[in-house]
This record gives structure tokens, sequence and C-alpha cells, in this order.
């Protein structure tokens, strides 16, 4: 289990950096190429959706069916262990929202750069007549 969150770890981070390097100010013909090599990369990339979902439904899950420590029959090591496995659920939920948030504004960064290139390409043209 420990290699799912893992891998969607490095897919968060990678995810970060892309957005980074999209949002960076640089020339329009190096953004454009950016974008466009970006946009190529966004299809394969959506199984990040549904292993995020998947993910999501193991941790509600598990906290539904997880022992509740409560009371005087918890030892403190059962209660520290309880808490943190909770600790450890609400990181993982905040990591799966996070790749789904990350790759939803990435796709809308290069669908913004996509309707800039076509705005002025249909500037261009009607410049030209």
């Amino acid at each position: 289990m420990a290699l799912q969150w893992m891998i969607l770890a490095y897919v968060v981070a990678a995810e970060a950096a892309l957005a980074i390097v999209l949002t960076l100010p640089s020339p329009k013909a190096i953004q454009s190429r950016i974008a466009s090599l970006v946009s190529l990369i966004l299809q394969p990339s959506l199984f990040i959706i549904p292993f995020s979902a998947f993910q999501l439904l193991d941790i509600y899950w598990k906290s539904e069916h997880r022992l509740k420590c409560s009371g005087e029959t918890c030892t403190a090591a059962e209660r520290d262990r309880y808490e943190r496995s909770f600790y450890k659920a609400q990181r993982n939920v905040i990591l799966c929202l996070s790749a789904c948030l990350l790759y939803w504004c990435i796709y809308r960064v290069c669908n913004y750069h996509k309707e800039i290139q076509r705005m002025e390409e249909a500037e261009k043209r009607a410049k030209e007549e």
C-alpha cells in the first residue's frame, strides 16, 4: 500500500513542477512549445483521476470499518496508533485531492494557451484580409 502512496506523491510533485513551468513567464515561442508538449502528456496521464478516486474510496472504506479506540479499554500505544492512522488518512486525502486539482489546473492552462493561439491566428487572418 505504501508504494501506491509513493507513486501518487511523485505524480503530485511532477504535476506541481509542470504547473510551475507552464505559468512561469517566458518568450512566446518557448511557452507555446511547452504548452503543446504538456498537452500531449495530459491524455496518457489522465489515469491519475481514477487512481485517486480509488484511493479515496479505499480511505473511506477503511475509516468506516476502523475499530474505534475510545474509553478506558484502549492502552496509550493503541490510542497513539489510532491517531497516527487517522492523520495518515487525512494526509492521503489531501494528496489525492491535490493530484486531481493539479491535473485540472494544468489542463485548463493548456486549454487557455490553445485558445490564445487560435485567437492570435484568427486576428492575423483578419488583418491579412
